[in-house]
């Protein structure tokens, strides 16, 4: 138990700290625990260091509590069952002392027709710090890798990490924004029984962010508190599992089909497991088909152009349909006039 703590606080499962001083701290708490409890018994189990390991966390948790008890009350508005259109949970964190706290943050989109791009509220508010505001740009270029249309990404959107008062600092929510607003653009719901924490590039992928193992604790209390359903679950950057060393119950919840840990690599593979329908892939011609995620998404903006300008709103495919129309009547014209120039 001390050496699973030791690589806790390394934040690996494949190394140990060497802030010896913490272990050294832990093993004396846990050494006095069992002269406590047990005056006869001179040796210090498993039982003693995860007792000290609980004290240490009630001592530095009362700002963890007290945020468990609001979303409890319904003061803080964390949703872990349903779906919702817009909306989806990303993953933060606290420290209290030497601990490190994880909770769950709403994050709210909202899409229409415009020219405006995509607004982060919280830089508005000069609430967000410089990462955050980078990881916001990231996001900007993801929705033009994605989406390289014919014509300007025409809409007004706004993202906001909602009943959050203090500083927002930080990319590892950029992932789960960029789900969030799809689901806003498509009209497509997300499950709400799970969070997300990861940060993207411009081209989709998941990259690894800190504090992975508190920020799943974090989740799991809260759908603890709420009641397990055997669907809830996270998703985490592929390069995190590395990082993770749960808490007993967490890894045993887990175990059990309770809770479940999702490793996603690309943007696209979480947004499946959000929304149980495939994402779709690029074609030649830079759509992504019918039935896909990304399609609905494609189709969207093209309707948003049209209503940014006032026009009346055609279908893409439509357009193409028109085009290739214009195509076939212009070319055995075009053959005959080449065969009377070679005539003459």
């Amino acid at each position: 138990a001390l050496c699973e703590h030791g690589a806790r606080i390394a934040g690996r499962n494949d190394r140990l700290t060497t802030k010896f001083a913490r272990l050294f701290d832990l093993a004396r708490e846990a050494a006095h625990i069992n002269r406590y409890q047990d005056p006869a018994n001179s040796h210090t189990t498993e039982t003693h260091v995860r007792r000290a390991i609980d004290r240490t966390r009630e001592r530095a948790g009362n700002p963890s509590k007290r945020f468990r008890q609001s979303i409890a009350e319904g003061t803080i508005r964390i949703e872990t069952k349903g779906r919702r259109v817009g909306q989806v949970n990303g993953m933060a964190v606290m420290s209290a002392g030497p601990l490190t706290f994880g909770f769950p943050a709403r994050i709210t989109a909202s899409v229409g027709p415009g020219m405006g791009g995509v607004v982060d509220i919280e830089r508005e508010s000069s609430l967000s710090g410089r990462i955050h505001t980078k990881g916001f740009h990231i996001l900007g270029g993801l929705l033009r890798h994605l989406f390289q249309t014919n014509h300007p990404l025409a809409f007004n959107a706004s993202l906001a990490f909602e009943q959050s008062y203090g500083g927002v600092d930080g990319d590892s929510a950029s992932g789960a924004e960029t789900c969030c607003l799809l689901s806003a653009l498509t009209g497509i719901p997300l499950r709400q029984d799970l969070a997300m924490t990861g940060a993207i590039d411009q081209f989709g992928n998941i990259q690894p962010i800190g504090g992975t193992s508190e920020k799943i604790e974090g989740f799991y209390a809260a759908c603890v508190d709420a009641g397990l359903t055997g669907t809830q679950g996270v998703i985490v950057p592929s390069a995190n599992v590395r990082n993770l060393v749960l808490r007993p119950e967490v890894a045993r919840a887990c175990a059990e089909g309770q809770f479940h840990i999702y490793a996603v690599d690309h943007v696209t593979e979480a947004l499946e497991i959000f929304t149980d329908m495939p994402a779709g892939e690029r074609q030649l011609d830079g759509s992504y088909g019918e039935g896909t995620l990304l399609g609905l998404a494609m189709d969207r903006l093209h309707e948003y152009w049209f209503k940014s300008r006032g026009v009346p709103y055609v279908a893409e495919r439509e357009v193409s349909e028109e085009r290739e129309k214009r195509s076939t009547a212009a070319r055995p014209q075009e053959e005959f006039g080449a065969g009377l120039d070679g005539e003459e």
